[in-house]
């Protein structure tokens, strides 16, 4: 049961990032298989937000990345934090607790969204802000606090009237950029922002001595975990940041019974699943929305993305994009699932196997060395070494039908569209370009004819 309201949670993600260098706005940079501005969105989510609000500029259009039911506000300008919750005004509850997040600080947590809101209520101050203490604060805004031990201001530390002097860039408690407000007393502090500093800009912490001038509280809430509040405003700080939100990932799963043999080399996406039992050997990369079954055996050295593996799946060596793979299939080493492939349970891709939008019964077997494109293939059929369905006529892709029972020898082709029936057989070598009644064998090519003494008559 939750012990505190669902808050309206403000993520400001409307600035251009240029220190990325990068054509992609910054909060669309991938971590851990999602954008950055999904990371603080997610985390409100699990926090119970009753609404979020992602502060976006004209320039892009943020909502088609959002899930459904999180609305953007527009900030017709770069004029700073405070211009930017401005934007969002319209969509503040002013009976409800705001939360204000920055859409480039991506490791908040719901328990630590969680915590803010709860100590905001409890204390019944106007506005609450997560603080933090470092050793070095270095451009943070700095934090003072009034006699009472409440929050007066933040000062920015950028040298200029209206920032912080030389003695209070020696205080090591710094702003995180993370509030918690009344939504009334936020909305009408806005109102009243000016910009004056060295930038000319809105500043959100501005809010604050509005409020201390009311006579109205302002708390401070410290977050001793740092990582929660890491910003990313380049390709560095990305990098470190994906370092620990990686190491989340893989102490989550090792929690939940995955054995990660290898954290080091070893990558998966926030938002894959794995089953208990399941070991994931070193060089592995999962990504997307992969979800893996109980005890299977993935790696070494194997890529899947956006791929559902059922239970008892080895899959060693391999690549595998947007394909199901079902109960106590192996697959590899070496092999190579494209989108729509399909294999059913106990069924096999060897080595040197590339299969794409095609079905694979149960049982199914395709050992080595075979190309598999546009087909269906039935129970219990044995595909041999060196098959390849020729599925593309320079112009339309066909389908292939082989049904279960089969037995297809070394180096047959199937020319598209093409059926084979239950329980058929192809000779060596065929190239297959009519239908194979159940039952019959089919066979393909030219009758072979030795020529005697013939290495004698080349000779000059």
């Amino acid at each position: 049961m939750r012990t505190v309201s669902a808050p309206t949670v403000v993520i400001i993600a409307a600035g251009e990032g240029t220190r990325m260098r990068s054509k992609l706005p910054k909060v669309l940079h991938p971590l851990c298989g999602r954008p950055l501005i999904l990371w603080p969105v997610t985390a409100a989510q699990g926090a119970g937000a009753g609404k979020i609000v992602v502060v976006d500029n004209p320039k892009r259009r943020l909502e088609d990345r959002l899930p459904d039911g999180v609305v953007t506000a527009i900030q017709p300008e770069p004029n700073g934090t405070g211009g930017a919750v401005q934007a969002a005004t319209e969509h503040i509850d002013p009976d409800a607790t705001v939360v204000i997040l920055a859409g480039d600080v991506p490791l908040i947590t719901p328990e630590a969204i969680d915590a803010l809101v709860k100590a905001h209520e409890e204390s019944g101050a106007a506005g609450t802000m997560a603080t933090m203490e470092l050793d070095d604060p270095g451009q943070y805004g700095r934090v003072v606090r009034d006699k009472t031990g409440n929050v007066e201001k933040v000062v920015e530390a950028k040298s200029g009237e209206g920032d912080a002097t030389p003695e209070q860039l020696e205080i090591r408690e710094v702003n995180t950029g993370i509030y918690a407000f009344s939504g009334r007393a936020l909305v009408d502090a806005l109102a009243n922002l000016t910009p004056d500093n060295a930038q000319g800009e809105l500043y959100l912490p501005d809010v604050l001595p509005q409020l201390k001038a009311e006579g109205r509280t302002v708390a401070a809430h410290l977050i001793t975990d740092h990582t929660l509040t890491l910003g990313v405003n380049d390709r560095v700080q990305l990098a470190e940041v994906r370092q620990i939100a990686q190491q989340r990932i893989h102490d989550r799963l090792q929690r939940e019974g995955v054995a990660i043999l290898d954290p080091a080399s070893t990558h998966i996406d926030a938002d894959v699943t794995i089953g208990q039992d399941t070991i994931v050997e070193p060089g592995t990369s999962l990504r997307g929305d992969t979800r893996i079954g109980e005890d299977c055996v993935v790696g070494p050295h194997t890529t899947i993305t956006d791929s559902v593996l059922g239970d008892g799946v080895s899959i060693p060596h391999s690549y595998v994009v947007q394909a199901t793979i079902d109960d106590f299939c192996t697959i590899g080493p070496f092999a190579y699932l494209r989108p729509a492939a399909h294999l059913h349970p106990k069924a096999k891709a060897g080595a040197f196997v590339e299969i794409k939008n095609s079905t694979v019964g149960s049982g199914t077997k395709v050992p080595h060395l075979s190309y598999i494109g546009d087909a269906d293939i039935g129970e219990n059929t044995n595909i041999g070494a060196g098959n390849i369905t020729a599925n593309y006529d320079g112009r339309d892709k066909h389908r292939t039908r082989i049904g279960s029972n089969v037995r297809t020898s070394v180096d047959t082709a199937f020319v598209a569209p093409v059926a084979v029936g239950d329980g058929a057989f192809t000779g060596a070598g065929s190239v297959i370009t009519e239908d194979v009644p159940a039952g019959a064998l089919g066979i393909a090519r030219a009758r072979q004819t030795n020529i005697a003494d013939y290495a004698e008559r080349r000779k000059p």
